[in-house]
């Protein structure tokens, strides 16, 4: 049985993680040692970022509804709003009453009257 080299199966391995690390800077894109740490590195940020992003929109939701309470809720606090949808079973998350915040006043300030008589 003759001798097989692991050339072309190497090189093509090399080749799928150089590509992947296109757009890094200095030996991170070039030299293969380097390029594969640097690739498993930005997977581990890919996987925290995807998990902050999420942490994030809510925190960015909670301002939002708290700004659009200041204008129409009467003093109504954030904390007491959340109480009071729950209270008057409606069920809208979080995403959905910053984005009628947002676009709908309308839409954002029927809920608080709500919420208030409940």
């Amino acid at each position: 049985m003759s001798r097989v080299k692991t050339g072309i199966v190497r090189r093509k391995a090399h080749k799928k993680i150089l590509k992947m690390n296109k757009g890094f800077r200095g030996t991170n894109r070039r030299l293969i040692k380097r390029a594969i740490e640097a690739n498993l590195h930005a997977g581990q940020y890919a996987f925290v970022g995807r998990k902050l992003r999420k942490r994030d929109m809510r925190k960015l939701w909670i301002v939002r509804i708290t700004a659009a309470l200041t204008q129409v809720g009467d003093g109504l606090k954030y904390s007491r709003f959340i109480n009071g949808l729950k209270k008057a079973n409606i069920a809208l998350d979080r995403k959905i009453l910053a984005k009628f915040a947002a676009e709908n006043m309308a839409a954002f300030k029927a809920v608080v009257e709500k919420v208030a008589k409940a």
